[in-house]
């Protein structure tokens, strides 16, 4: 975003997009029910399902990175903080403790710089290979909002964006939400009249499985146990991470429900197979937010380790495989908080780093964008029913919405 000439920008103005969709619109038809057909992936493409067929040629086309957002300043926390929040009922206390979170590190979040290296990496890999599209960059909760970015696109003369999210795993929050943020946008650009006709989209598969996530994972494990003493790396016990979400989403993630789970446990054992074949390891959870009496995904990440220390271990590994940069939740609830009780337990502790810039990474991205520009047929994450990963609760205007997880 740019700064209006003659004022500094404040975080009032980056708490809302510049081009926000209209009060009483909404990104579902009317008559139509969320998780009836057609489906958002069908909507977002201009109303046709993805197709297997190879780019049109001539089309102008882009690549937008779509993530989450985060903070730049200490002002901007609580007004981000707010974004994440807004019409959840989230009490104002457990704010103020999650805002301490990020003035622990002056308030700036890690996420926008990694995606900001993530992309520099990426237009050099795409320029490496020939391959001549521009890359935007767009987030849900804070500046460069996805509507602005769209708007930009559209004005750019954009006629289709190929949409690579920073979550490689079915979920409402890891999928489906990033399909709606681009409903979102396209309805918020479609509301005004002046604006030019914006693209249609199709959002890039999930990657959990692709050989660079994996090669980038397996190498980070290598270098973590690499950290270790050395009396003490062929026994450490290994232990993948993820976000936890409340049960109920994670049982309806995928077509059939599980998948959130299931393309966890998948990735850690392709890159404990890489990385370290025949050893066994654990799936548990992080960065839990929301009431007591919601259920989400156990155990805890620090409960787990004061399990393992009971149980005689004395050195584990953690590799964050449900992450795909080193952003706050990683760095505040792994770093800090379960390296702290890992000393507190006597127990060695190494974590290993998630897959950011890595180049095998970078390539993967390069190859999901050709692989969708080549045809073939869509993939979970670009062709999703109607109702996959659909969570909804009454908001207290009676409409519905889906559950996020909040920021650690």
């Amino acid at each position: 975003m740019t700064e209006p000439r003659g004022r500094r920008v404040t975080a009032a103005d980056l708490s809302r997009p510049r081009h926000p969709v209209p009060a009483g619109a909404s990104i579902t038809p009317p008559g139509q029910q969320p998780d009836q057909e057609p489906s958002l992936a069908v909507r977002n493409n201009g109303g046709r399902p993805p197709s297997a067929e190879q780019a049109p040629a001539g089309r102008r086309e882009a690549l937008l990175v779509l993530s989450f957002g985060g903070p730049e300043g200490s002002a901007d926390v609580m007004p981000f903080l707010e974004n994440v929040t807004r019409g959840r009922g989230i009490p104002p206390e457990r704010l103020t403790a999650v805002a301490e979170h990020y003035h622990h590190f002056g308030g700036v979040s890690p996420i926008n710089a990694q995606n900001l290296a993530l992309i520099e990496a990426v237009r050099a890999e795409l320029a490496r290979a020939g391959v001549d599209l521009p890359v935007y960059w767009g987030n849900r909760n804070w500046a460069p909002y996805v509507e602005d970015t769209w708007r930009q696109m559209a004005e750019d003369g954009i006629e289709h964006a190929y949409v690579f999210a920073t979550s490689a795993y079915a979920s409402f929050s890891g999928c489906r939400q990033y399909h709606e943020d681009v409903a979102r946008a396209r309805t918020a650009l479609a509301s005004d009249p002046s604006a030019p006709a914006g693209p249609t989209a199709e959002k890039l598969p999930h990657y959990f499985d692709r050989p660079g996530f994996r090669q980038a994972n397996a190498e980070a494990l290598v270098a973590a146990l690499a950290r270790l003493p050395a009396g003490l790396r062929d026994s450490a016990r290994l232990v993948a991470t993820a976000h936890s979400i409340p049960t109920s989403m994670a049982a309806v993630a995928g077509p059939q429900g599980g998948a959130y789970e299931a393309e966890l446990r998948a990735a850690a054992q392709a890159v404990v197979d890489a990385a370290a074949p025949g050893r066994p390891f654990d799936l548990v959870w992080q960065s839990r937010s929301g009431p007591p009496s919601v259920p989400w995904l156990e155990p805890d990440v620090n409960d787990h380790l004061r399990a393992l220390a009971e149980a005689g271990e004395q050195a584990v590994v953690v590799f964050p495989v449900g992450f795909v940069s080193d952003h706050l939740e990683v760095i505040w609830d792994l770093d800090n908080e379960a390296e702290q009780t890992a000393a507190e337990l006597g127990l060695a502790f190494a974590r290993a780093a998630t897959a950011g810039t890595h180049p095998a990474f970078v390539a993967t991205v390069r190859e999901l964008l050709q692989e969708r520009r080549a045809g073939g047929e869509p993939r979970l994450g670009t062709d999703c029913p109607a109702s996959c990963c659909f969570v909804a609760h009454r908001r207290p205007d009676g409409r519905h919405r889906g559950q996020e997880p909040s920021p650690a």
